[in-house]
């Protein structure tokens, strides 16, 4: 009767401590992972500055699925509308705003909880020397709602530390 116990207590002990939800900031599995997600902040530190790369009032999304796919956009605040009313016919000052306060990307992703990184294999992006490489973010939160990363070399030049909340 006390060996049946004794299993019985330690299959309890088992299954609970499988069971609550782990402590920490990188607390999560990495499927937990999978979900939508936006942009709170996106701050580029170059040259010992540290500067919202996007400028304030960005808009961002990072969609990240359950098969490994992702796609991350981010737009600036305050974009100029081309007075031509063509994308395609935007003046060099129009593009310039453009281009250098949104970038855009999808591929594919992995999640190494034990290294605490976030790997992206990128098909394509706005950036195009991002085309067709692996860029590995150093994870530095990761929760039920937030997501933070740092980008060791970020398309605007430096390094950039970028926070996401989960989509509700």
């Amino acid at each position: 009767m006390n060996s049946i116990l004794a299993k019985c207590s330690a299959m309890v002990a088992i299954f609970l401590g499988a069971a609550l939800p782990a402590t920490g900031a990188f607390a999560q599995e990495a499927y937990d992972i999978v979900g939508t997600w936006t942009l709170v902040s996106s701050v580029l530190d170059k040259d010992g500055k540290k500067i919202d790369q996007f400028g304030p009032g960005a808009k961002g999304m990072m969609i990240l699925d359950a098969q490994g796919r992702f796609m991350l956009t981010i737009i600036g605040a305050d974009l100029p509308k081309f007075a031509s009313g063509n994308r395609a016919a935007g003046s060099p000052e129009e593009n310039k705003a453009v281009i250098g306060k949104s970038v855009a990307l999808f591929g594919t992703y992995a999640l190494n909880p034990q290294g605490k990184s976030l790997t992206l294999n990128i098909d394509k992006s706005t950036f195009p020397n991002w085309d067709a490489t692996e860029q590995k973010r150093s994870v530095v939160t990761l929760s039920r709602d937030d997501l933070q990363y740092m980008t060791a070399q970020a398309s605007g030049g430096g390094s950039a530390t970028v926070t996401w909340k989960r989509a509700r």
